[in-house]
């Protein structure tokens, strides 16, 4: 429902205020084109100098020239970088969505299933057309575990899908099930992944590590001798006379 041109002038005013209206108003009294265009351009920053949170809007500049171009009552000739609309058309009434008149055949797939069972139906390379099946059986699989909350077998997988190619997309139920080619591939948490030293920095390391080793020991046993050697010159208190 369009809003009346008075009601959208007054919500604009409130938002932008009364002196930023009259200078939008007062464009169209203005002659020269260019002029008309740059005193537009400074309307709109003063728009956004004076409102900063508009820049954080999507799409906030096309908004605030369509905004412009509606309180100047949609007749405004200036060069915008944007094409200028009005509120009436952007709140025109989106055209309504067609939705899908026939139904699937079977609910848990849905119509996409039965799309890809048409095209694997239409390649002409028998090898194309397995691999096509192997991967729509496993989809159909995953599909059914999620509709249904519970697992199906294989049996149950290719016979639905013989159903809905019209028995053009057959599989080997043996091969399907002792290759178990409609599981999901489980991809397990990759090795971890070690940079390669080089020879020389892996040789000099023990060497290092000797080194610290033996001054540590040379440190440990000098203070061992300062301290049996503190112990040695220390004299004992002398008793007082008695």
């Amino acid at each position: 429902m369009a809003l009346p041109s008075l009601h959208k002038h007054e919500l604009l005013q409130r938002e932008y205020g009364q002196s930023t209206f009259q200078l939008v108003q007062g464009l169209r009294d203005i002659v020269d084109r260019d002029e008309r265009t740059k005193r537009a351009h400074q309307i709109v920053q003063l728009i956004f100098r004076l409102q900063p949170a508009l820049r954080d809007q999507p799409d906030a500049q096309q908004k605030v020239w369509n905004h412009l171009y509606e309180m100047a009552d949609e007749d405004l000739d200036i060069d915008a970088p944007f094409p200028l609309h009005g509120l009436s058309q952007l709140m025109k009434e989106p055209k309504p969505l067609p939705y899908p008149r026939q139904a699937p055949k079977l609910k848990a797939y849905g119509r996409a299933v039965e799309q890809m069972i048409e095209k694997a139906m239409s390649l002409e390379d028998a090898t194309e057309r397995e691999q096509a099946a192997i991967t729509i059986g496993r989809t159909m699989k995953f599909l059914y575990r999620t509709h249904n909350k519970e697992n199906a077998k294989d049996i149950t997988i290719l016979k639905h899908l013989k159903d809905l190619s019209g028995g053009k997309l057959e599989l080997d139920a043996a091969q399907v099930e002792s290759q178990n080619l409609f599981e999901m591939a489980t991809s397990g948490r990759p090795a971890p992944f070690i940079v390669p030293q080089p020879r020389q920095e892996r040789q000099e390391r023990p060497d290092r590590e000797m080194r610290r080793g033996s001054g540590g020991g040379g440190n440990n046993n000098r203070r061992d001798k300062q301290r049996r050697g503190g112990k040695k010159n220390r004299q004992e208190p002398q008793q007082p006379p008695q």
